[in-house]
């Protein structure tokens, strides 16, 4: 009796111990609730619980490197392949399947994270003030144009997607040429650079400036009144603009998860990365975050079709570089003077 009570006992934990592991645990610093339904989805699907600390980019990485050896993370998810790069060191290789391989570009994707969503990093311009002729063969490089001087926005050096969008511009001019071509920035900006993105949107319609840098995502993010009529009313009067189209393209950028060195739940994890690029995910993220999908064959959000689909996104600068050139970028622009 005694031993079939241990047995009993021992089949139990066993059990347990099964049950228990069945999860995947994800440090996101995305702060959608779609997501979590996304995440209720893929539970409803495989079983695998998905357990979620969310959190500013910056603490989720210090508590992933303070736990070392000790830390539960499987998934590191986040916006910008910068951060991503910055933070390679903590992850590891092996988030790698035929599924993500044959849905991911190479451009976007490592063996060490992957793109899960795409966005792009554009001019917005006030029509009344700014005219076609001015707008004609814009590229990056050019907004340091003096004819630009106190009609720019832009956020500060300190934000990710600026540090990501000047390390590319790196990558493709050399450093030299772009420390020259941050101190034009500096010089053509209409105010000292704060707030978000929409903050730049909105700067250009109150006639605070002509032009400003900002993710596409925001525009359509305004337009769908979620961020209210006063907003949304604003955002009518800027029109989007793609830079670059006579070159190498618009640059792009991704929202993307990385798998942390040592994470307990490895193969759950590739499943989920999986499940978060199959058509059904895919759909769910651009109709929610105004996000451009990530795999061929699913339509961004009308909102942001509007705005269009036929700009030449850069495919050759890979964005694994934004990480690798992250601390010039942030070089160059504190000696421009780009606070």
């Amino acid at each position: 009796m005694k031993k079939i009570i241990i047995l009993t006992y021992a089949l139990l934990l066993a059990f347990s111990v099964s049950l228990f592991a069945n999860e995947v645990n994800i440090f996101s610093a995305r702060h959608y609730d779609s997501d979590v339904q996304l995440y209720e989805k893929f539970t409803a699907k495989t079983g695998i619980k998905v357990n979620v600390i969310s959190g500013k980019s910056g603490a989720l990485e210090k508590r992933i490197i303070e736990e070392g050896a000790d830390s539960k993370a499987d998934l590191y998810i986040t916006a910008d392949a910068g951060r991503l790069g910055a933070f390679a060191a903590n992850l590891q290789g092996g988030l790698i399947s035929d599924s993500i391989k044959s849905a991911v570009p190479k451009n976007f994707r490592t063996t060490k994270w992957v793109g899960i969503a795409k966005r792009a990093r554009i001019v917005y311009f006030a029509p009344e003030r700014v005219s076609g002729a001015e707008l004609a063969g814009l590229t990056y490089e050019s907004l340091a144009n003096p004819k630009w001087k106190g009609r720019l926005v832009i956020r500060a050096s300190n934000n990710i997607y600026n540090q990501s969008l000047v390390a590319s511009l790196i990558k493709n001019n050399g450093k030299g040429k772009v420390a020259g071509w941050a101190k034009g920035m500096v010089s053509n900006m209409a105010r000292a650079p704060k707030g978000n993105d929409r903050a730049q949107i909105l700067a250009v319609a109150a006639g605070e400036a002509d032009i400003a840098v900002a993710n596409t995502y925001y525009l359509a993010l305004m337009l769908s009144g979620k961020k209210g009529p006063e907003q949304q009313a604003a955002a009518k009067k800027v029109k989007p603009f793609f830079p670059n189209q006579d070159g190498r393209g618009t640059h792009m950028n991704i929202s993307g998860a990385g798998l942390v060195k040592g994470a307990p739940n490895k193969v759950n994890a590739i499943k989920l990365v999986e499940f978060l690029l199959s058509e059904e995910a895919q759909n769910h993220i651009v109709n929610n975050t105004f996000e451009y999908p990530m795999i061929a064959g699913v339509s961004p959000h009308p909102l942001v079709v509007n705005m269009g689909l036929d700009f030449k996104q850069d495919l050759k600068t890979k964005v694994v570089n934004y990480g690798k050139r992250q601390a010039d970028a942030l070089e160059v622009m504190t000696a421009a003077g780009w606070k």
